[in-house]
């Protein structure tokens, strides 16, 4: 089976391109300078000229704060290049893998880890642009597999984990919000599941029925705050105060959900999966 991978060089796409190493199906990994997802003719043309089988969308627009000012942009990528890659691979009867996010939650409190069925809610623009994205593939008639996640981290790019360990080594005191709650996701345990799934449907492409929306994250949970202290416990990072402060503490564009984990009993059942804890997940991810 072919694959396309789109937004090969940002985390998820990275983790992506070392893990299909051990599969037995041919990649092809672009980014935007192979590939620009927004060019509707441009993608159908590489998809049909490369016999693609399958999509995996790790592309997107992900600067929260940015999407405020510029929702139009966080709309064209999130929303119409998803559009895109999900007609084109419609022509070729294959699978869409789509990455969305925990931000189209957020605008109705919750307490209990939320399923998929809940209706979405998006506090801001970068969660608009994402749901638009959900709406726009499943509209689009293709097969479809979108995995909503969140907090994700990684050896690669920039992250959340990239910056504390930064921090924490250089500063003798930090803040950290504690009333967004949340779960780390470690890139390579969901770029292990993606291939889970591209097996999965290569077994079963005639009629897939696995076909919808699934949440992927790592088990467990945590605020920002106890996050950052398990990275900087982790790292020996000990002579930085890490000190715990309210969201209205620290000021951005964009608003955050207040609690945004993730219900997995859907993901879990229906592909066999067994899930990390995030605690487990940093400890892999610092060793690499």
């Amino acid at each position: 089976m072919k694959v396309l991978v789109t937004g090969a060089n940002g985390q998820l796409g990275s983790c992506l391109r070392l893990a299909s190493g051990n599969s037995s199906h041919e990649f092809i990994f672009t980014d935007v300078a192979e590939l620009d997802i927004c060019d509707a003719l441009r993608v159908r043309d590489f998809v049909v000229s490369n016999s693609v089988d399958a999509i995996v969308n790790c592309a997107g627009y992900t600067n929260v704060d940015a999407a405020e000012d510029d929702e139009a942009l966080a709309l064209r990528i999130n929303a119409d290049a998803a559009e895109n890659l999900a007609l084109a691979i419609k022509e070729r009867d294959g699978l869409l893998v789509h990455i969305s996010t925990d931000y189209v939650f957020g605008g109705e409190a919750h307490s209990s880890p939320i399923g998929e069925d809940e209706e979405p809610a998006p506090l801001g623009a970068y969660g608009r642009s994402k749901l638009l994205g959900e709406r726009k593939v499943a509209a689009s008639g293709c097969k479809y597999v979108i995995l909503r996640t969140a907090w994700l981290f990684s050896e690669f790019g920039k992250n959340f984990v990239k910056t504390m360990l930064r921090l924490t080594s250089e500063r003798p005191q930090i803040q950290v919000v504690c009333d967004q709650n949340g779960t780390p996701t470690y890139a390579g345990d969901l770029a292990a599941v993606i291939l889970t799934i591209l097996d999965d449907y290569s077994a079963n492409s005639a009629a897939y029925p696995r076909t919808g929306i699934y949440n992927y994250t790592d088990e467990g949970s945590c605020s920002w705050y106890e996050f950052a202290c398990a990275i900087a416990e982790e790292a020996g990072n000990l002579s930085c105060d890490i000190r715990p402060c309210r969201t209205d503490e620290y000021p951005s564009k964009a608003r955050r959900p207040a609690y945004s984990v993730l219900d997995k009993s859907k993901i879990k059942n229906t592909f066999g999966i067994a899930i990390p804890h995030w605690t487990t997940a940093l400890k892999t991810c610092l060793e690499k």
